[in-house]
């Protein structure tokens, strides 16, 4: 009940966020998140636990939809993709943070910490130039221009970019208020379809609920040390990530989406077949030790060719194709998917550990599998494109 509550509370905020400033948005977001990090620290019954969750994931839904739109609207084309990956990179650098202190402080203490960055970002957010298409769409023209010229610098031509910004906000109309009925059309639905399939499958591919769970997984496989393999992994993440960040603009959207979705299915079924064969074998045999080892061994290729593409190019491409008018409205059931998905991954991901390891992995396959053949028929390449440029070819 909490999981919907929050959820709900993403869609009516990500719906204001369309009509209002995307930094101050992401000032007011902190707040819950610092006192929801508050309440957990200094809890004394479940309760509060449950609070502090609850605005947590409220601040963190509004900040994972609102700084990928952002980054979007603010940079260059040429730059989008390794900029837009950052942000995924920014993401596995706190997780492995979080595991890091995790080994080493107290609960209470971690949730202390996990309140700084939100403490920072605020006060950081007023030297922060405000996105120059929100001002063009708001119809302030010399704040738009101004801030168009703080990001590319004062020495940049940037009267090319301008025409072609108002061009866009002038055809689209982009001041009036949009509903469903606007998502009926194919430039509506189509780049809505693409998003919300691209964060729906990156999330059960079951990358959560093998970070989740990675303890009981490596314990499972036989490894004594497994608080220390799971931080191996978060360091792992960051590492692909970091690679996937420098090949965005290089390598295009697009083949590293396949790249990455088809090995990640080889590695999932690799996994897979481990654990099958571990679950026939006599713990204290050579064999289980072996499988043990092929077990750790697939899972990191898994986490390297998911990070390499699906991790962060998902949330990249949804940024880019969503048309600016209906970026409100439909950027905001696109979070709501990636997050109810990650609920479903989260809850279930035990339980099928608990049923069948192998059938888990199995499962997790045949879905990056889909992944492969959705991103072949439907994602098509943003590389090198203006943002007008792509929504305007829906």
């Amino acid at each position: 009940m909490i999981a919907f509550v929050k959820h709900a509370i993403i869609l009516v905020w990500t719906l204001f966020v369309s009509y209002n400033v995307l930094l101050q948005s992401l000032m007011i977001a902190a707040v819950p998140n610092v006192l929801g990090w508050l309440a957990i620290s200094f809890t004394k019954d479940s309760s509060f636990l449950y609070i502090g969750r609850l605005l947590g994931g409220f601040g963190v839904g509004v900040i994972s939809y609102v700084v990928p739109v952002y980054i979007a609207e603010v940079s260059p084309e040429n730059m989008r993709g390794t900029l837009g990956s950052v942000n995924q990179l920014s993401v596995t650098i706190g997780t492995l943070l979080a595991y890091l202190f995790g080994l080493f402080v107290n609960w209470r203490i971690l949730a202390i910490l996990g309140s700084l960055p939100c403490i920072i970002l605020i006060p950081g957010l007023f030297f922060i130039p405000e996105s120059p298409r929100w001002l063009a769409k708001m119809g302030l023209t010399q704040e738009f221009e101004a801030s168009l010229q703080i990001l590319r610098g004062f020495d940049t031509d940037i009267s090319l970019e301008v025409d072609e910004i108002k061009s866009s906000v002038e055809s689209t109309d982009e001041k009036t208020t949009v509903g469903i009925a606007e998502l009926m059309k194919k430039r509506c639905w189509f780049p809505l379809m693409v998003g919300i399939g691209l964060l729906m499958l990156r999330q059960l591919s079951g990358i959560n609920g093998v970070f989740f769970y990675s303890t009981t997984i490596f314990e499972s496989a036989g490894i004594s040390s497994s608080n220390v393999a799971t931080v191996g992994l978060g360091a792992i993440q960051v590492l692909a990530t970091g690679v996937a960040t420098y090949l965005t603009d290089k390598a295009g959207r697009r083949l590293l989406l396949i790249v990455s979705s088809c090995a990640m299915t080889m590695s999932l079924i690799f996994v897979a077949v481990v654990f099958y064969i571990e679950s026939s074998a006599s713990e204290d045999s050579q064999l289980y030790s072996i499988m043990g080892i092929l077990s750790v061994v697939g899972l990191v290729a898994f986490v390297i060719t998911f990070s390499l593409g699906m991790g962060s190019v998902p949330w990249l491409i949804m940024s880019e194709i969503l048309p600016a008018n209906i970026k409100g409205l439909s950027g905001s059931m696109a979070t709501l998917a990636n997050w109810t998905t990650t609920w479903l991954i989260t809850l279930t991901a035990n339980l099928l550990l608990d049923w069948s390891t192998g059938g888990t992995f199995t499962i997790y396959a045949a879905v990056a599998a889909c992944s492969a053949v959705f991103v072949i028929l439907f994602v098509p390449e943003t590389k090198g494109r203006t943002l007008e440029e792509i929504q305007s070819s829906f």
